[in-house]
């Protein structure tokens, strides 16, 4: 990461441009949980609602197409259920527990870029009833995933 901070500045300094170096700038909620994989889920009752979190979100860019499951499908906790694609790549997107679709965020068929606007808010994925509650004690908490992200982009 620093060689490519220290050519992301000099390329800058070449061009005139400023730049500050950040470190871990991405939004975390503290009641939601969150997937290694940065999918992020809010357990209501038996029901989850989930979605991609900021941090992820801000490395893939603009979001162009969500590909969503159908309504009534079994997603599986670590399972691939669906893509988002961006600009710069296309990343599947992994349920953080298990559990039978029972809504999905249609908004996101006419305006992916909700995810990228508002990933924790309007720019949900998914809905589930939960099939084991008690799979949301395997992921991480917002100060665990800060962490988390920190020492994963740490390694780029």
């Amino acid at each position: 990461m620093a060689a490519r901070l220290l050519w992301a500045s000099r390329v800058a300094s070449h061009l005139r441009i400023s730049v500050s170096q950040r470190g871990f700038s991405s939004v975390v909620l503290k009641d939601l949980k969150y997937a290694d994989s940065h999918e992020w889920v809010k357990i209501e009752g038996n029901k989850a609602i989930f979605g991609i979190t900021d941090h992820a979100q801000d490395h893939l860019g603009d979001v162009v197409y969500v590909e969503l499951p159908d309504v009534g499908r079994s997603v599986s906790q670590g399972e691939s259920f669906g893509a988002v694609e961006s600009v710069k790549a296309t990343s599947d997107i992994n349920s953080p527990v298990s559990g039978t679709v029972v809504e999905v965020n249609e908004e996101l068929t006419e305006s992916p870029g909700l995810v990228n606007s508002s990933p924790y808010e309007e720019g949900w994925i998914i809905k589930v009833e939960l099939s084991d509650a008690g799979e949301a004690q395997k992921l991480m908490d917002s100060e665990k995933y800060s962490k988390f992200c920190e020492e994963e982009d740490a390694k780029h």
